[in-house]
């Protein structure tokens, strides 16, 4: 019970964003690429990347498979 309460805090404190419809154009768009140059990457990054496009967010992240993506930017924290 504990653990879901401080759960509940820490989403209470960050902001999130609905997953806008374009989201899945970029999505699919950016899968493709990917493949046609034997990059997959996971679905569920493949989602997080497409938001970040769709709403104009640059993505914090020490995940590798990010770089490379046309117009996504990303700050790799230290």
């Amino acid at each position: 019970m504990e653990l879901e309460e401080t759960g509940r805090q820490l989403l209470d404190t960050v902001e999130c964003e609905p997953v806008p419809e374009q989201a899945g154009d970029i999505y699919a768009t950016v899968k493709l690429a990917r493949q046609q140059r034997g990059l997959p990457l996971d679905e569920n990054d493949l989602w997080v990347a497409a938001t970040a496009l769709a709403i104009g967010a640059i993505l914090v992240s020490r995940d590798n498979d990010f770089g490379g993506i046309d117009g996504l930017r990303v700050v790799t924290p230290e």
